[in-house]
């Protein structure tokens, strides 16, 4: 990931009008903000394709990043460590390849993966590493949770070509198809002997 020059924000400047429009790339990282500063931000909607809004204290309570959906050229939106929960809303945002929330309070991964593939329907690159949802070596997770939460991500969204720092392999795709489908037809039969009883 490169990283983005000459459009980081000054500290003390959350928001700052100074910004003339016409940017690609935008930066508020490490800018203690508690919202994200709109004024700012859809100054640049007809031209910014990556925002930048990692490592502050923004969380879903405040003020939600609906209004995001008004960058149409948005691809990349960063958002590692803030306080985002499973129950952030997005806006439909179809152009958005690339979803960074690492680190975050993510703890329910079902509610999160379907917001994810509901919202982003061409999403590539997700990056989830660090959240409780994501379990890996990075936080106490066994190899085993770590598989079977790529597999799951995996089969829920099929477009996706990079999960945290790794490519999906086709056979992975295939394994994570298979896994799901069978995880549903089990289930499906469950509910019919249920059903019957």
């Amino acid at each position: 990931m490169e990283v983005c020059e000459s459009s980081v924000m000054e500290p003390g400047a959350p928001g700052s009008s100074t910004i003339e429009p016409g940017l690609k790339r935008l930066s508020f990282a490490y800018q203690s903000l508690l919202e994200i500063p709109y004024d700012a931000i859809l100054k640049q909607r007809d031209t910014l394709e990556v925002l930048d809004l990692s490592y502050n204290l923004l969380d879903d309570h405040k003020r939600s990043p609906a209004l995001l959906g008004e960058l149409d050229k948005l691809s990349t939106l960063i958002l590692d460590g803030n306080n985002y929960s499973t129950h952030v809303k997005f806006p439909y945002m179809p152009g958005l390849t690339t979803l960074w929330i690492n680190k975050n309070k993510i703890s329910n991964l079902p509610i999160i993966v379907e917001e994810i593939r509901c919202k982003f329907p061409n999403i590539k690159i997700l990056s989830m590493m660090n959240n409780e949802a994501a379990p890996s070596y990075f936080n106490g997770g066994s190899l085993t949770q770590y598989i079977d939460y790529r597999q799951y991500v995996i089969s829920q969204i099929p477009s996706l070509e990079v999960l945290d720092d790794t490519e999906v392999q086709e056979k992975e795709r295939a394994q994570a198809r298979k896994t799901y489908r069978m995880q549903k037809s089990r289930d499906g039969s469950k509910r019919r002997k249920e059903l019957h009883h």
